[in-house]
């Protein structure tokens, strides 16, 4: 999955561009940088690559998602709408504007189920985020419908869906503001990096001036520049700006790997009829960066993970459902909010009334699903080896349950 697997001369030329003339920095230094501005052609890049009128970069995908939030609008009181299988960076943004993450099922897309999504709605409702997770989409024309109707932001974070698209549009161009992450294992990579895409001129001076301490970026001397507001420092350096202007080159490339190895795995498993497969609202449209499968019983599904591991075979499929990062079910942190610095008891209320609902019909769906990551570095023969080995793993716990496969 991660363009980290294809690391190479492209990468160092453009970071030995910043070494040479020193200035690491994405702002200022314009006589001693020689017209080298990493930053600058990467967002140009990321614009032209995906059809955004306007891209501001960050130093993660987390700032990226805090960045569109706050220049949205949405803060204090504001509930934004989320699924709750996702990365913690979700609802970390959400918190740290002080906006409360309203956590919702999700179905067989692995992203929000849109009748969810309208159950949850209420006059304290400012935003719907969509998390497009494991290289697909959520069901954007339902959710945008839902957006239109009750006049709601759509902010989408496409951190882990960098390339996908949406009846010929890329994920993170289509809402009123969209995220992509450039961590290290993301589709493309900075090393760390994110950025915030939107077709609305407003929203993006605000975003170029919140990820820099409110900074208006006019004239010719930083030091003159005036601040309309209080910004912080999400910047990103002009390295981590240029690794990611040679992996958004490579982009096209990634996703065409991706999707072959992808459609060959998904074939071998197929030989088994008790495998089932994610749903995709627009399969022309997937990244290909995950193959998302689903056994018949939660019980089928940890023995055969557990037979993954015995066979040492379980790296690179995740079972979302017991990991701590991704789905809600291990959240702790988050359903008791705990916090370093106070919150005020209100808000700490809301956000643990929002977070210990019931999330049964989710259970249902996240215990079943075994997840595998696509490698940009399998061969054909690797990829049968691991294909059939997972075929033998499962077909060895159905027998046990007497199923047969």
């Amino acid at each position: 999955m991660p363009g980290f697997e294809l690391w190479g001369t492209e990468e160092r030329k453009e970071l030995n561009d910043v070494l040479q003339n020193g200035i690491l920095m994405r702002y200022g230094f314009e006589g001693p940088r020689k017209g080298i501005w990493k930053a600058k052609e990467l967002e140009a890049a990321i614009c032209k690559t995906f059809g955004s009128n306007y891209a501001q970069l960050t130093s993660s995908g987390t700032s990226a998602l805090t960045t569109a939030l706050a220049a949205l609008g949405i803060g204090y009181g504001d509930e934004v709408i989320m699924p709750v299988f996702t990365f913690v960076a979700s609802f970390e943004s959400l918190l740290s504007v002080g906006a409360v993450p309203v956590l919702v099922d999700v179905d067989e897309t692995l992203t929000l189920n849109p009748d969810a999504v309208r159950k949850a709605i209420t006059s304290k409702t400012k935003s719907v985020m969509p998390v497009h997770m494991c290289g697909a989409m959520a069901d954007l024309d339902a959710l945008k419908a839902i957006c239109k109707e009750h006049r709601l932001l759509l902010l989408e974070d496409s951190c882990q869906s960098i390339g996908a698209s949406y009846k010929g549009k890329y994920l993170g161009t289509i809402g009123d503001a969209g995220t992509f992450s450039f961590d290290f294992v993301k589709i493309i990579t900075c090393g760390e990096g994110g950025a915030v895409m939107t077709n609305r001129e407003d929203i993006y001076n605000k975003c170029d001036g919140y990820s820099d301490h409110g900074h208006d970026h006019k004239g010719n001397d930083r030091g003159a520049e005036t601040h309309p507001f209080i910004g912080y420092n999400y910047r990103i350096s002009e390295l981590h700006a240029a690794v990611g202007l040679a992996q958004i080159q490579k982009l096209q490339s990634f996703l065409e790997i991706h999707r072959r190895n992808h459609a060959s795995l998904k074939m071998i498993l197929s030989q088994i009829p008790e495998i089932s497969f994610r749903r995709i609202p627009d399969p022309a449209g997937d990244s290909c960066s995950f193959l998302s499968w689903f056994l018949p019983t939660e019980t089928i599904t940890r023995e055969v993970v557990n037979e993954l591991k015995a066979q040492n075979i379980l790296a690179g499929n995740f079972y979302w459902y017991d990991n701590n990062w991704h789905y809600i079910r291990k959240w702790d942190h988050l359903k008791n909010a705990v916090t370093l610095s106070a919150l005020h008891p209100d808000y700490k209320k809301a956000i643990m009334h929002h977070t210990n609902k019931d999330f049964a019909a989710s259970d249902a769906i996240m215990s079943r699903c075994i997840s595998t990551a696509i490698s940009l570095l399998w061969t054909e023969e690797q990829i049968k080896d691991k294909g059939e080995k997972i075929v033998t793993a499962v077909r060895r716990v159905l027998k046990q349950h007497s199923i047969n496969a």
